[in-house]
């Protein structure tokens, strides 16, 4: 197999500090606990941002800085921002993130619409949406993360590929267990890994609970691995990470149990085909 590529989402747009303090909302603590789980085997960073206050923003001059104080500490390191922002956010908004300098290798690109954690909130992505997002995206050479939360949304990302939207290779992310999507289940995410084309790579991420079991088969299976705050605040049952590079180091010794190896940033670049 190849070696494991490690991503850390480290605050995503909806966990707050009172779900668990250790959260980051300021420049400096994006940059700590980027650092942090870049040391602890991380080799890619997803990087949704706040005000200091909190609220999610995709203001260009805060991801700039995120991406800066980033950079300044960890230069080699595989900076992923998310096009997704957060539920209302306009796609004038939400495209920001590929406009920072230098670009990002990688961006998020999700792949359908849906209704979202429950409640009257839907996670909007028409078809024009995706087209014109990767569009966007081909134009620049910034390589799609196509995120998947539901086996529609691989079958979108396949229209578009016949299309010419989509390039080769793919990398998916499969988002297991989120309210309106598809469950957190080993006969679930065989069904997502089984449906992708040969020569794909993917990542597996899940909600809460569930995110560890999931990482784990997606490692058995060759897949890779995204753990974090955005998805899961726990290191155990009722115990709290302190940090983003908690998860990440849990992660770690999983796959090393399991003898698969870490990919370092140099090694992950080769695996999805990236320039930096």
């Amino acid at each position: 197999m190849e070696k494991l590529i490690i991503t850390a989402a480290i605050c995503g747009a909806e966990v707050t500090k009172e779900n668990n303090p250790n959260i980051p909302y300021s420049v400096r603590e994006i940059g700590i606990e980027a650092e942090k789980s870049f040391l602890a085997g991380a080799s890619i960073i997803h990087l949704h941002v706040r005000d200091d206050d909190g609220t999610p923003t995709q203001d260009l001059k805060r991801f700039q800085a995120c991406v800066d104080e980033i950079r300044k500490r960890i230069p080699d390191v595989i900076i992923l921002p998310s096009t997704g922002g957060a539920i209302g956010m306009s796609n004038e908004e939400r495209i920001q993130p590929i406009f920072t300098n230098p670009q990002p290798e990688m961006a998020t690109l999700d792949m359908g619409t849906m209704n979202f954690g429950g409640g009257d909130d839907i996670f909007v992505n028409t078809e024009n949406t995706i087209i014109s997002f990767a569009k966007e995206m081909n134009s620049r050479g910034v390589k799609p993360e196509l995120e998947c939360f539901d086996k529609g949304m691989i079958d979108m990302t396949l229209r578009l590929h016949k299309k010419g939207y989509i390039k080769e290779p793919m990398h998916f992310n499969f988002m297991l267990g989120v309210i309106g999507g598809i469950n957190a289940t080993e006969r679930d995410l065989r069904f997502l890994v089984n449906s992708i084309p040969q020569g794909s790579t993917y990542c597996v991420g899940a909600i809460g609970k569930h995110e560890f079991p999931m990482v784990t088969l997606s490692i058995k299976l060759g897949g890779h691995a995204r753990v974090g705050f955005e998805d899961n605040l726990y290191l155990s049952k009722g115990v709290l990470a302190e940090s983003n590079s908690q998860l990440v180091e849990k992660v770690v010794e999983i796959s090393m149990g399991l003898e698969r190896e870490i990919a370092s940033s140099y090694e992950a670049r080769k695996i999805l085909g990236l320039r930096k």
